[in-house]
């Protein structure tokens, strides 16, 4: 299957940040969200992202121009049906994502390869509410989307080869590196990531270092760009804390139990940068 064209769900950030990943690599985009205003935030969040790429002499104005000239902006699902895959890019929201697949599926011709973007739900579940769980498959992008080079594919049970190897084609085009998963809570990264967030907590909790010095350790002993509090912020601690309790219910293993002093930042409103404070005050 060639794929010239690319239906996405979702303005925001995840969403906007695939379009122009797809867009930048010379593939045609439609970009779908409730209201005009949701479309055009998307868009212009793209036009700016670029600009900033211009500044930087990663790509020329021209460049910029064709990128946004293969964007096209809708508020109708039908627009949808000249794309040879579609991928749901919505709020990490169960009732929601099923909702939107339902008319996507009703929508689109059969041949057409259904994605979500989900971060933490099962694609298998997902599949099921369409009429083609074999051409159904998870495609994790991470944020920022244009900087990120991991994409995660992940298999539902009954995901076809042909829909894998289409769509890990796909991310390879976009210049990115795909790994591929077996559908289970969390897939690998934020399996492993966010417990670790978790664990950094229960540090802390304890006492046993500073919010600084915890951070500073992971960055200098694991050489990870960013300490695990800090990343915290950065996720959301209510998004860190939804994510474990998903893993607690799901795999009933109390390994996954969320830190007690996690559930207090959170029921205190201090979430992290989109708050203004969370382990750190911004």
């Amino acid at each position: 299957m060639t794929i010239t064209t690319v239906g996405i769900i979702g303005a925001g950030t995840m969403g906007n940040g695939i379009a122009q990943a797809c867009a930048v690599s010379g593939i045609h985009v439609v970009m779908v969200d409730i209201s005009d205003a949701a479309v055009q935030k998307g868009v212009a969040t793209v036009a700016g992202s670029l600009e900033r790429l211009i500044k930087k002499d990663k790509i020329t104005a021209a460049d910029k121009d064709a990128a946004l000239a293969r964007i096209k902006g809708s508020t109708s699902y039908d627009d949808l049906k000249a794309a040879q895959i579609v991928i749901e890019a919505a709020t990490e929201n169960h009732e929601l994502k099923l909702k939107i697949l339902k008319q996507v599926d009703a929508i689109v011709p059969a041949e057409v390869i259904i994605a979500s973007n989900t971060s933490s739900i099962s694609i298998t579940k997902l599949a099921a509410a369409t009429g083609r769980a074999e051409r159904f498959i998870g495609m994790h992008f991470f944020n920022p989307v244009p900087m990120m080079a991991l994409v995660e594919i992940i298999r539902g049970l009954q995901t076809s080869d042909a829909t894998h190897d289409a769509v890990k084609q796909l991310a390879e085009r976009l210049g990115k590196s795909p790994i591929t998963v077996k559908n289970a809570p969390g897939f690998v990264v934020n399996r492993i990531l966010v417990p670790m967030i978790n664990e950094a907590f229960f540090v802390l909790a304890e006492g046993l270092a500073t919010p600084e010095d915890i951070d500073a350790g992971m960055k200098l002993g694991c050489n990870q760009p960013i300490g695990p509090l800090a990343l915290a912020d950065m996720v959301g601690l209510d998004v860190c804390l939804a994510v474990m309790d998903v893993y607690l219910q799901e795999f009933g293993d109390s390994k996954y139990r969320a830190c007690p002093l996690l559930k207090e930042y959170v029921a205190a409103g201090r979430l992290g940068r989109k708050t203004g404070r969370g382990v750190y005050q911004y």
